[in-house]
């Protein structure tokens, strides 16, 4: 287990500093500005700025050299306590930090514009050279600790950013920067940002032919293609597969239901800014289901269980609905309409621990078969500090104290992490990283107490007695769309055969092999691997090479010889020539290694 947390690192000192020398180089070249906010975030930081006019190229280079400048002339960071009424005047012509203060004090938000359940103990100010922000810190003790040849802000374009994530308030302009310990980690990333955006999902998504999007649907509200339905369509049967195995029982869920059963959930208005308006319907109010836990409470509940009935676990792929700012939509990464490999398990407070283990391991068999073995597990706790939770204490801590023996009854690496519980208890999240060292949250596993209270749940223990279930919410995938995006930028398109939406390419060289061709490809079809014969007029090369692009695992070339021999020529995406073999022998192999669900090719 490791305790350690990227807020108490050195990375995040240097890149909370660097953004501090940021906006004194852009207060310098923009003496007008108004600044706002700038917290380190994950891979850099970023700085909000009210500014006078757009930025340039020009801008940022000039503004980069003069952070360079700032960084070698050796400032300390020093750090001093204020009152609020001292804060107010130095800042009295900055007024989103003004802002901030007055909710400092008034207990709303930190310096970051984050939620907090109390007032702050005290007002901050970091000072080094010439440039003062309100801050609580942690910093480097001076700007020699920040290499100036590894940060760099002209990486990334500026972005718009709405203050205080409103779009209703002021829109602001985001200057982004990055920052390493040494210009060799720079590189890396850099060159990791390019091969990205030659990945990019929404790139790799439109050339392999998978989903679409029309703003006549709506934004964020993805259109999956035929190919890309049949990915899908193999993932969730394989997973409805290992899901009956394990016991599991599928259900299938309203997309909309009564306001009152969010009500009753939390979920509304708890998470009303996220969620669609309410729908008016014969005097009653209905909202697109935001979750899927709810009504899969109200199945259990339909009925009076005995001890003897639990664990029952339900499975469902449920579309949820959440309304996401338009500037934080992203491809398939970030939706509003999205599909989660939902189950929810109703146990017994001693199947707690068992089960939690059950799930776990049924995640770690998606990801090792998928080929995802780099992930860690985050155990999410409670914020003590925020008031954001409900339910009991004690409730509480015997959820976590499962998770942390689960964990270490599994031999996982994790770590401990406040504040990353969902609202109604803790869970075990997997942080996989990806072929460009990224790190995306997928699969979840949680512990609820607090949904079995509020809904009154019940069954029948062995003694007669009637007795509160607990609840365990898993998602190996999360979002269905989300995964999906991530499968393609880890594997650049080039899925495994088992999942790629067509598995063989037919290539006849001339017009008079198209029926040979054509009587593979039904064989294929027979044991039931996807297949195309490309009959078009383009030369052999041309054909192969479309094979290539479209990452079509093997690709089978036939001419005179290869019809007389009931043969065929391999060839693989990969540009290796298996050569001549005979139709029942590939069979056999592509058959081996679909079914094998291998990453390999032969």
């Amino acid at each position: 287990m490791s305790n350690g947390r990227y807020e108490d690192s050195q990375l995040y000192r240097i890149r909370h500093s660097a953004a501090h020398v940021m906006a004194q180089a852009m207060l310098e070249r923009f003496p007008e500005a108004k600044i706002a906010i700038g917290p380190p975030i994950e891979d850099g930081f970023y700085y909000d700025f009210d500014l006078p006019r757009p930025v340039t190229e020009e801008d940022l280079e000039w503004v980069e050299n003069r952070m360079k400048e700032i960084i070698r002339g050796n400032h300390p960071f020093t750090m001093r306590e204020v009152s609020a009424s001292e804060a107010l005047e130095f800042f009295k012509d900055q007024p989103y930090k003004v802002e901030l203060i007055k909710d400092l004090v008034s207990g709303r938000v930190d310096e970051n514009g984050n939620e907090i359940a109390a007032p702050a103990e005290k007002i901050t100010f970091y000072t080094h050279d010439t440039f003062t922000d309100l801050c609580r810190g942690p910093h480097v003790a001076n700007t020699s600790e920040i290499d100036p040849e590894a940060i760099s802000i002209t990486f990334k374009k500026p972005a718009g950013a709405y203050w205080r994530g409103d779009e209703k308030r002021e829109q602001l302009t985001r200057i982004y920067g990055t920052a390493w310990e040494n210009k060799e980690q720079l590189d890396d990333y850099l060159n990791r940002l390019e091969e990205a955006k030659r990945r990019d999902h929404r790139v790799v998504g439109e050339k392999l032919d998978l989903f679409t999007f029309s703003p006549l649907v709506g934004k964020g509200l993805p259109l999956w293609k035929p190919k890309g339905a049949l990915l899908r369509d193999t993932l969730e049967r394989w997973l409805r597969q290992i899901q009956i195995e394990n016991g599991y029982e599928p259900v299938v869920t309203p997309h909309i239901g009564n306001l009152n059963l969010y009500r009753t959930s939390g979920h509304y208005p708890y998470y009303k800014d996220s969620q669609y308006a309410p729908i008016q319907i014969d005097e009653e109010e209905y909202l697109l289901r935001p979750m899927n836990c709810p009504h899969h409470i109200m199945i259990y509940k339909s009925e009076m269980r005995s001890y003897r009935d639990l664990p029952v676990r339900y499975a469902e792929f449920g579309t949820v609905y959440r309304y996401e700012q338009s500037g934080e939509l992203h491809g398939l990464t970030r939706v509003r309409g999205f599909t989660v490999d939902d189950a929810h398990l109703f146990v017994t407070p001693d199947q707690v621990l068992p089960e939690f283990k059950r799930a776990v391991q049924l995640i770690q068999h998606v990801f090792n078969t998928l080929g995802l073995t780099d992930f860690r597990a985050r155990v999410g706790l409670r914020d003590p500090q925020s008031d954001k939770y409900v339910g009991d204490d004690a409730q509480w801590e015997r959820a976590a104290r499962d998770i942390i023996q689960a964990c270490d009854d599994l031999g996982l690496t994790y770590t401990v992490e406040e504040g990353e519980a969902a609202f109604y208890g803790p869970k075990l999240d997997f942080i996989f990283r990806d072929a460009l060292k990224r790190n995306w949250q997928l699969g979840t596993v949680q512990v609820d107490y607090n949904l079995p209270e509020r809904f009154e749940l019940e069954y029948v223990a062995e003694d007669g007695s009637r007795q509160r279930p607990v609840m365990i919410h898993r998602a190996p995938f999360g979002s269905l769309e989300r995964f999906i995006g991530i499968l393609i930028e880890h594997f650049n398109g080039a899925f495994p055969p088992w999942l790629s939406p067509v598995q063989v390419l037919l290539i006849p060289i001339t017009d008079r092999h198209v029926p040979y061709a054509e009587s593979v490809a039904a064989k294929l079809a027979d044991v039931g691997i996807r297949a195309e014969v490309n009959s078009g007029k383009a030369r052999m090369g041309a054909k192969i090479a479309i094979g290539r692009e479209q990452h079509i695992p093997w690709m089978l070339i036939m001419g005179d010889r290869d019809v007389e021999a009931n043969a065929v020529s391999v060839r693989l995406r990969t540009d290796e020539d298996l050569g001549s073999m005979p139709v029942d022998e590939f069979i056999a192999l592509a058959k081996r290694v679909i079914d094998e669900k291998s990453l390999s090719l032969s």
